[in-house]
């Protein structure tokens, strides 16, 4: 393993015993993720599953007209590939990087034995599974309900919790094909945040200035998805971010 990367940068290998940890590190393979790199498209077979460190997966629905819009994202807190361990097999949607960096992947033979033996890493995925169920439900209710302004706070906050530090790469073009809405509001959107002083974005790079100011003018939807995080995974409040 390289001295700038490991598997306990992921909260789901971290949060496992030791003994569960060291028989799976053997397996676990370091994997760069570009930025844009489709993982899977919907229906694929799923050879790995992925344990992002210091990067973001985005789950897109891709409807037939080629429009999507995400419904749920992965960074550090989960694993891409909860259909292994399921019984589906298969991608539902498609999984493309959002965010680049690196993470872990296990092929999919090894997950399902892991699965089959009942252990510790099979009740994490459980719960995990729970809580990503919660955002996937919360993201379709704030995309009907709440204006643009406060679906790109969620969106900030959500991607901040996955990341190591205050910043992300990303196009107001590309956020808005995230969140399923026209460019022009990501842009107006963000210019309300910027003038705010609550970020600064560049060239799409964007660092979040005050996290508190979003905090306060982000809709429920973003504390309805962190509290079932917690609820459901308590050992990750014992992890460094």
């Amino acid at each position: 393993m390289s001295e700038l990367h490991s598997p306990r940068q992921n909260h789901l290998l971290a949060a496992l015993p030791e003994a569960e940890y060291e028989r799976l590190l053997p397996h676990l393979e370091l994997t760069s993720l570009s930025l844009g790199e489709v993982l899977y498209e919907s229906g694929d077979s799923l050879q790995y599953a992925y344990f992002p460190t210091d990067c973001i997966i985005s789950l897109l629905y891709v409807l037939a007209t080629g429009q999507s819009a995400e419904i749920a994202v992965i960074g550090n807190e989960g694993v891409l590939g909860i259909a292994l361990f399921m019984g589906g097999d298969t991608m539902p949607n498609r999984a493309v990087v959002q965010s680049s960096g690196w993470g872990y992947r296990l092929r999919a033979n090894l997950i399902q034995k892991e699965f089959d033996r009942n252990g510790p890493l099979l009740h994490l995925l459980l719960r995990y599974t729970q809580a990503l169920i919660t955002q996937m439900a919360q993201t379709a209710v704030c995309n009907r309900h709440h204006n643009v302004d406060q679906q790109l706070c969620r969106w900030l906050l959500l991607s901040l919790d996955r990341l190591p530090g205050n910043q992300l790469s990303m196009t107001q073009e590309l956020i808005a094909n995230m969140l399923g809405v026209r460019r022009e509001g990501v842009t107006d959107a963000a210019g309300k945040l910027h003038r705010a002083g609550l970020i600064d974005y560049c060239r799409g790079h964007i660092v979040v200035l005050d996290r508190p100011g979003l905090e306060a003018r982000v809709c429920e939807c973003y504390q309805v998805v962190k509290t079932e995080f917690d609820r459901l995974l308590p050992a990750f409040g014992n992890l460094p971010h």
